[in-house]
């Protein structure tokens, strides 16, 4: 990190507040992302205006996602350095990552305009337009981008609750294609013919007698992917999405809860085709019957919360036209099972962790709006063998890091090498797979096991079951057999030893 402020600022710092500047780089680097903001914090009270220090905070902000105090630090190093390209630079990334592509097309053109020469801003303008797909001049690059502008206005518009009733639900499209999903050829293909072509050709579909709307359950471990997916599947049809937030769902009140869940289906109804996608279906649709014995308290409300899901989803199933419902779950045991019969969320796809090709194709992928030189995907994907998605889109973000903030220190451009993504991989505390852990704590969940007792002198065995039953053992059943493979001891020592082996000698 610099010891100047950005844009070039000459302004002689306080000793005391270039000590505390100077430890938060030190925490950066030992990645106490919190610890650092409290330095930089330190550094400022005493430099009211210490832009290096605002920019060093706002950076770590940044990477523990809280975006507003990063924006309003950032806001300051604007006042303070008025042709600082770095800071709006930042601005245009949290953009992006809060999905706002105009908003972030704005900062990295300011950040150009700043500094005309800077690579990083070039590229990130080029993705944007990319995504975008915005025509270089022209009137009908003109339209595109104002269709974008309404459809960016579209999404942020908020779901309006009053006295904890949903009055009015946000609705958003979505550009995402299934090219941008990598990998899950068989996935997108039963998708594509079940859900996309039900949406895009209705009357093909009444005429071999299909319904026009489905209930889907998408179900793995967690960051594989399955709300890019839906994404995706909303893109390629051009259906409207009501993302169902269980949190603006449920309510302390009695009734509250199922209302708005009628208010849900409710407004799908009106603005069809749509897609409700209700994410962590099993924090919503847990399996009734479970504790609370005087019939109160949470578990009522909950098992209230299931029944009035029982009936939206019955009204749907007698007229389905133009509503697909999809869940996902990490713990489809976890479900109730009468949401998960036919009709309901009876047909369920499972999403798999990425495999060695598509793991190359992920880094690819998450390191194509970066300048980066040549990179070993290959060893890349060996070295991260079990990862998720999301790891893999983690490590690509801290490993951008490395030439951004060489650039600011140094004010000297330099591109994403193998050393950047080798140094975040050998850390610890930065890199290593989520679902290690995961598969370890759900084994139990799902796997039956032996245990053995001593009862007067004598040895027994009893056999506990998992939570599934003969039939979720069935419907199951391919996740079931990746958890048995990724807890066994011999399949551990091998994804460790390939990890090992492609960070230190490749």
């Amino acid at each position: 990190m610099a010891d100047q402020n950005p844009g070039n600022s000459k302004k002689e710092v306080d000793p005391q507040a270039k000590e505390h500047w100077m430890r938060g780089n030190s925490l950066f680097d030992e990645s106490k992302f919190d610890d650092a903001i409290k330095e930089y914090g330190e550094a400022i009270a005493i430099d009211k205006e210490y832009a290096s220090a605002y920019f060093n905070r706002a950076l770590n902000n940044v990477i523990v996602k809280n975006f507003d105090a990063a924006k309003k630090d950032l806001q300051a190093v604007m006042e303070l350095e008025s042709k600082s390209s770095d800071a709006p630079l930042l601005m245009g990334d949290i953009a992006e990552q809060q999905d706002d592509l105009l908003g972030a097309r704005y900062w990295y053109e300011r950040s150009l305009a700043n500094n005309p020469g800077y690579a990083e801003a070039k590229n990130r303008l080029e993705h944007i337009d990319s995504l975008l797909h915005v025509e270089t001049g022209g009137s009908a690059g003109q339209k595109q981008v104002e269709v974008a502008k309404k459809e960016a206005k579209k999404e942020k518009e908020e779901t309006i609750i009053e006295e904890g009733q949903i009055k009015k639900v946000a609705f958003h499209k979505s550009s995402t294609k299934f090219d941008r999903v990598i990998g899950m050829d068989k996935v997108k293909r039963y998708l594509y013919e079940n859900v996309v072509l039900a949406i895009q050709k209705p009357d093909l579909f009444k005429k071999y007698g299909k319904k026009l709307g489905v209930g889907l359950l998408l179900y793995g471990p967690p960051g594989t992917g399955k709300t890019f997916v839906v994404n995706a599947i909303a893109g390629e049809s051009n259906a409207n999405v009501i993302i169902a937030r269980v949190n603006q769902i449920v309510d302390m009140y009695t009734g509250n809860t199922e209302k708005n869940l009628h208010a849900i289906f409710e407004q799908a109804r009106q603005n069809t085709p749509c897609i409700i996608f209700f994410d962590e279906l099993d924090a919503l649709g847990v399996k009734r019957g479970g504790g609370g014995g005087d019939g109160g308290g949470e578990s009522s409300a909950m098992r209230l919360a299931v029944n009035q899901f029982l009936v939206e989803m019955n009204g749907v199933e007698a007229n389905p036209e133009g509503i697909f419902v999809i869940g996902a779950t990490n713990n489809p045991w976890d479900i109730d099972p009468a949401l998960k019969r036919s009709g309901r969320f009876g047909d369920a796809v499972y999403i798999p962790p990425p495999k060695y090709r598509d793991r190359k194709g992920l880094f690819e992928l998450y390191t194509r709006n970066k300048p980066r030189s040549w990179l070993s995907y290959g060893r890349l994907a060996r070295a991260t063998a079990g990862y998720s998605p999301a790891d893999i889109e983690r490590i690509c973000d801290k490993a951008a890091m490395r030439p951004l903030l060489h650039e600011h220190e140094h004010q000297k451009a330099r591109k994403l090498i193998m050393k950047d993504m080798m140094a975040i991989l050998k850390d610890k505390d930065t890199s290593g797979s989520s679902l290690d852990e995961w598969y370890s704590m759900v084994k139990k969940d799902v796997i039956s096991k032996t245990e053995v007792s001593t009862v007067n002198g004598k040895r027994q065995e009893t056999v506990k079951e998992g939570k599934l039953d003969a039939q979720e053992k069935v419907l199951y059943k391919v996740m079931v057999k990746d958890i048995k493979k990724n807890t066994s001891p011999t399949r551990i020592k091998m994804k460790n030893f390939t990890r090992w082996w492609a960070v230190h000698f490749f």
